[in-house]
């Protein structure tokens, strides 16, 4: 198994930064990405960034790249965070942490989600 916790969502103003935390715990070794998504009131949950543990790889939707980047602590091998600059008022959504494993490839594990909030 595996549990998601972020941390780190607040109030801020437009143009200002804040940097998400999702701690893992239970089976971390078997992760094989780790990321970040977004909902907004009345949309659909989307895709922020997504970090891939085999090569490294990242991927960032369009409206973040450049001001947004996802990293994760090897060393511990249990944290991912999302640093986010230049924050619009867009970006208001509760962000979730998402991960899925090797051993259980169609299964998407979830945080309870953060709000972060952008005021303009």
């Amino acid at each position: 198994q595996l549990q998601l916790m972020e941390s780190g969502g607040a109030l801020v103003q437009a143009g200002g930064s804040l940097n998400l935390s999702c701690a893992a715990s239970g089976n971390t070794v078997s992760i094989s990405t780790i990321g970040w998504y977004r909902q907004a009131p009345g949309k659909q949950r989307e895709l922020v960034a997504l970090f891939h543990t085999a090569d490294y790889n990242t991927e960032y939707s369009d409206s973040v790249k450049g001001r947004f980047t996802i990293s994760r602590d090897n060393a511990k091998n249990t944290m991912c965070y999302l640093q986010m600059n230049n924050l619009k008022p867009e970006a208001t959504a509760v962000y979730y942490c998402n991960a899925r494993r090797w051993i259980d490839p169609r299964r998407d594990y979830w945080g309870q989600g953060t709000q972060v909030t952008v005021s303009s």
